[in-house]
């Protein structure tokens, strides 16, 4: 490594926020870059530590330590150092398609894994990441990377999240003529419509569309693939017309609370209430869906996760009166025992930008009923629940609630329509089942990756995914690959 002191010489210093009352403003990014000096410095500290588990093994087992889409960090973090932002910039990109999305928005277990965040001072691995693309964008190093041969194979990829996104910029870069079927207005899935645009705004996918457009990519939106939609297409007919077919879609069958008063009205879905706010900051229309507003309103968001995270911000941007966040498990210890933890990712407290903005978070509570007035919600009744989530008696309370939000994860894909039509077996979690091996369904040539195959997971494992399935594609189609994992 060029610093090999530098670890020892050089603090972790990371990226600041906007002040909340400023960030409040708007739904813009808020978080402050480091300097070019700073970023260089902080490259610096990766220390060359012979086993660096923030590459990631290569396994996917839950809690797997390091980069699920196997980043070479020492080596990208020794360019930055050197200032060599270019070659640095081709070496994340080897492993990563879309690395301004997981700079934006990944948990970054790298840096859990990283050996110096054994006293807490990990390298700064994912602001490193992201200085990287936004360089590289910035000084136009990205071009379409257009394939020298075409196959005259027809692949079509459907659903355009991060696992679709990533399939097709590798299957077209192989040669073949890929086609991507959304059944929305634009493509980015979950990134579009649910990542708020305070995390990540929408430009940053817009821009990446149009370098896969100029590489041959062919993108149909407003059109679902099955079900009840008018005009849907007839999975059967689309399979019969290509080669292989990647079922990339989200797992979008949320969890519910069906407990009493749950029909009054109020009462939404996480992910019906944060596309409608990312639909207005871009100006697409709602279609005729009644507004769900927080403004002036007692908000409770029931999940503890990242979802849950989006609610409370943008509830307190649209002018939410307060914004309470419940979670039915204990509240994790303040700091995990690395001893026993590292360099897996650790369960400990963690407080989310949106957090920090002012919400109320309460762990260890089971909501029992909903009360309302007039046919609207108005109060929630609680409990607090012991390790096991039994109710303990006595600790019974209500919370005001004019807006209450279902944040509580997704099940699984929906099964009507694409699915059910297409026949494709189910894992026991009702997921599609497809091996790691090859990503291939029970029927032949229909692939799936991401969401639809392992279930609600992080970005930077869909586009992990989405390159090995089109890896497999590529092999079935041609007999061999030079895609890499």
């Amino acid at each position: 490594m060029g610093k090999i002191t530098g670890f020892l010489e050089i603090e972790r210093h990371d990226r600041k926020y906007e002040p909340v009352a400023e960030r409040l403003k708007n739904f813009n990014e808020f978080v402050i870059p480091l300097s070019e000096k700073d970023t260089r410095d902080q490259a610096a500290r990766c220390m060359n530590c012979g086993i660096p588990y923030c590459h990631g093994t290569g396994s996917t087992a839950p809690g797997t330590p390091g980069c699920p889409v196997n980043n070479q960090i020492p080596d990208f973090n020794d360019l930055v150092y050197q200032g060599n932002w270019e070659e640095a910039s081709r070496n994340l990109h080897s492993t990563n398609n879309f690395p301004e999305f997981t700079g934006r928005i990944c948990p970054a277990p790298c840096e859990a894994s990283c050996t110096l965040n054994i006293d807490d001072n990990p390298v700064t691995i994912k602001t490193i990441e992201c200085a990287i693309v936004d360089r590289a964008w910035d000084n136009g190093w990205l071009k379409p990377e257009i394939a020298a041969a075409k196959t005259g194979k027809k692949v079509a990829v459907i659903g355009s999240g991060p696992a679709g996104l990533a399939a097709a910029q590798q299957l077209a870069r192989a040669g073949h003529e890929v086609h991507v079927y959304e059944k929305f207005a634009k493509a980015g899935g979950l990134l579009r419509y649910g990542i708020p645009d305070f995390k990540m705004e929408k430009n940053i996918i817009d821009r990446r569309v149009a370098q896969m457009e100029a590489e041959g990519v062919t993108f149909h939106y407003g059109k679902a693939v099955g079900g009840p939609t008018p005009g849907a297409l007839d999975p059967q007919e689309l399979a019969k017309q290509y080669d292989a077919v990647a079922l990339t879609g989200g797992a979008e069958a949320p969890r519910d609370l069906p407990i009493p008063g749950r029909d009054l009205a109020g009462i939404h879905f996480a992910m019906d209430f944060l596309p409608q706010q990312n639909r207005r900051v871009s100006g697409e229309p709602l279609n005729g869906a009644a507004d769900i507003l927080a403004g002036g309103k007692h908000v409770v968001v029931i999940g503890g996760g990242d979802t849950g995270s989006d609610c409370i911000g943008t509830s307190f941007r649209q002018g939410a009166k307060s914004v309470t966040q419940l979670e039915i498990m204990p509240a994790p210890p303040e700091h995990e025992n690395k001893g026993v933890t590292w360099p897996n990712w650790p369960l400990k407290m963690r407080t989310s930008s949106s957090q920090a903005e002012g919400a109320v978070r309460e762990y260890a509570v089971l909501t029992t009923k909903f009360e309302g007035k007039d046919g609207k919600v108005t109060k929630l009744h609680c409990v607090r629940v012991d390790d096991k989530f039994k109710p303990l008696p006595g600790t019974e309370f209500t919370l005001d609630a004019e807006l209450v939000l279902l944040a509580m994860g997704f099940v699984h894909p929906v099964h009507e329509g694409l699915l059910k039509t297409l026949g494709v077996e189910l894992d026991q979690r009702g997921n599609v089942r497809a091996s790691l091996q090859d990503y291939q369904t029970s029927r032949a040539k229909i692939f799936s990756a991401g969401d639809m195959r392992r279930g609600q997971s992080l970005v930077v494992w869909a586009i992990r995914e989405g390159r090995q399935c089109a890896r497999s594609i590529d092999s079935f189609l041609m007999g061999k690959t030079d895609l890499p994992g």
